[in-house]
This record gives structure tokens, C-alpha cells and sequence, in this order.
């Protein structure tokens, strides 16, 4: 590692004698890592000098993906203790709704998935705030796949019922559903824009904490507000 980092000081390469003198390495063990690293493809030699190679590369680049992702969980773990709720994280891709992340605790359980979430699209706020984030045609595809059908008693009947809900929701406003996917739980889901990807933050509570639901979900909205920029850019890339 003190020879990787050594070369990447040295931006137009350095010779394996420079390399061991300013790492403290011997000769023939700076010779020997060198080569190794020169296989292995974290360096590669050019007229007598080492230059950083292609594996260092895609080790930096997985490393900032495993940032971005400790981003998204350390936040939601946040939030999730801030509101008191378990908070989720979803996006529309690839025309399925994916649960990308949860958070949740043996004191604020998440809900469990005893429907497919992908199929429920219509039950439940996740999915809800998903589509309608899209546009008339991405939610007939959808729905011409998902069709929709009862999970409990309290879910939409008919796809014309559903369409006509997601006509009516306001932009950017909190979309919630009670009992509408399992009995017992309320939901509440926040719409993220984050360039043309529908995403979303959402969080279940109890059927009897119902009246906590909306100042939950404003307070989840705030939050996201907060964090908006950084939020943003880790799910992005």
C-alpha cells in the first residue's frame, strides 16, 4: 500500500530505486513487490518507471461506490431513529419498483414483504409515489404487467380507480396509504427527483400511531430537503 500510494504521488512515474529510498523498503523488497503489483496490474512499467495501472482504478471506483451506498444506510439509519419509524429506499428502474434499502430496529420493525413489492405497486405508498412520478404511458405499461388486484380489503379495486388516484396526487407531496398493502401498518412515501429517475423515501407505522403519519412523512420531507445535494449524488451514480 506505501508503494501504491508512493506512485501516485509521482504523476509522471518514478523509478523502483526512488520508490524503495522514499518508502523505507529495501532494494530487492521493493523489486519484488513491484513486479507482484506489476502482475497483479495495480502498476505497470514504462522505460524504467512504475505508473499507477488499470486495477487501481476499478479499486478506486468500487470504493466510492461503497461510499455512496454507506451514505444512503448511515442516513436512513438517521432518520429512522430521528422519526422513530423504519424509513426505506426505492427507486423505478428499469421499469420495476426496487426496494433499494431499509432501515429499521427490534423497537420499529419494517414491514414484511408477504406480496411481491414489484407486483403491489398500486397497495402500497412505495410504489404509489413511484408511479406517480411517471408519466400516463410508463404507468399503463406498468399496470398492463402489475395489473391491479386486492391485498386487503382497503386496496384500489380497478386500474381505472388507480390511474384516476395518481391523476389527483399533488407533485412532490407526501403520498400515504392506510392498510392498503398489510393490515395493521400505515405508510407514507416522500417523491425524490433525482434527473429522470422516480425515487422515493418512505416510512410504516402501526395502524393505531395513524395520527403520527403525516408529521412523520413532513418530517421525513425535511430532512430530505436537508440533504438533498449529497443525497441526490450518491443515488445517482
Amino acid at each position: 500500500m506505501r508503494l501504491l500510494e508512493t506512485v501516485a504521488r509521482h504523476e509522471y512515474g518514478a523509478p523502483a530505486k526512488q520508490l524503495a529510498r522514499e518508502t523505507g523498503l529495501a532494494l530487492p523488497t521493493a523489486y519484488h513487490l513491484l513486479r507482484t503489483l506489476v502482475h497483479e496490474g495495480y502498476l505497470y512499467r514504462d522505460r524504467g518507471l512504475f505508473f499507477l495501472g488499470e486495477a487501481v482504478e476499478r479499486l478506486s471506483s468500487s470504493g466510492a461506490a461503497q461510499k455512496r451506498r454507506s451514505t444512503i444506510v448511515e442516513t436512513l439509519a438517521q432518520w429512522r431513529d430521528l422519526i422513530g419509524a423504519p424509513v426505506y429506499y426505492a427507486m423505478y428502474r428499469d421499469g420495476e419498483i426496487e426496494v433499494m434499502y431499509v432501515s429499521d430496529s427490534p423497537a420499529n420493525p419494517a414491514v414484511e414483504e408477504w406480496a411481491d413489492f414489484r407486483e403491489t405497486g398500486h397497495a402500497h405508498a412505495i410504489g404509489q409515489c413511484l408511479l406517480s412520478q411517471l408519466d400516463d404511458g410508463d404507468r399503463r405499461d406498468h399496470l398492463d404487467r402489475y395489473p391491479v388486484r386486492s391485498v386487503t380489503p382497503y386496496t384500489v379495486r380497478d386500474n381505472h380507480s388507480f390511474l384516476r388516484r395518481l391523476e389527483r396526487m399533488r407533485r412532490m407531496q407526501p403520498v400515504t396509504e392506510r392498510q392498503e398493502y398489510a393490515l395493521g401498518t400505515v405508510c407514507a412515501a416522500v417523491p425524490i427527483t433525482v434527473g429522470a429517475t422516480a425515487v422515493t423515501m418512505a416510512l410504516s407505522l402501526p395502524a393505531h400511531q395513524a395520527d403520527r403519519l403525516m408529521p412523520a412523512a413532513r418530517r421525513l420531507q425535511d430532512e430530505v430537503g436537508r440533504r438533498a445535494g449529497a443525497l441526490a449524488l450518491a443515488i445517482s451514480i
